[in-house]
């Protein structure tokens, strides 16, 4: 039957049966089990938002721009307004993490705390000024940090986008 169902899902989420009884009692137990799917799939959506409604540690994996190998690191997420952020302490010597994502956007998030995860996901750099400001104003709060001029200066800032939105039962 999981064969039946990715099946259809490939197909739009439409699956195909002829017309008969045992057609018709075939499509209900799809439906059956294309329901038991998609609520799993929402309890597992909603732990992984939990998780990433506290930021905290994660690693993330990038390309590498010169080697093209894979570049994983441990680094810190903030979930700003339901937005995700990744951010780094100020520095004038530009990350190699960063330098990869300007060259290939994608990336993978790896929830490592509570819920276990790979996210695949995209970066956009942050490099307005005053959108730089309004989220570092929020990350040196989480910070403790009183230097937001600093940061926006010198703090490489990312928002991250994951390529499947998550469900939620509440959406």
């Amino acid at each position: 039957m999981p064969l039946a169902l990715f099946a259809g899902l490939g197909c739009g989420g439409a699956i195909f049966t002829h017309d008969s009884d045992a057609s018709s009692a075939r499509e209900g137990e799809l439906d059956l089990a294309l329901d038991g799917f998609l609520m799993a799939m929402q309890s597992t959506d909603e732990s992984l938002l939990r998780s990433l409604e506290r930021g905290g540690l994660i690693d993330i994996t990038t390309t590498g721009r010169r080697t093209g190998e894979p570049r994983r690191l441990e680094i810190a997420f903030h979930n700003i307004a339901g937005r995700l952020y990744i951010s780094g302490i100020p520095s004038r010597t530009r990350r190699s993490w960063l330098a990869n994502l300007e060259a290939e956007p994608r990336l993978t998030l790896h929830l490592k705390r509570g819920v276990k995860a790979d996210l695949p996901a995209r970066a956009r750099i942050v490099d307005d000024i005053d959108e730089r400001r309004t989220i570092l104003t929020e990350v040196a709060r989480n910070w403790r940090r009183a230097d937001v001029e600093t940061m926006v200066r010198y703090s490489p800032l990312i928002e991250v986008t994951l390529d499947r939105p998550l469900l939620s039962r509440s959406a």
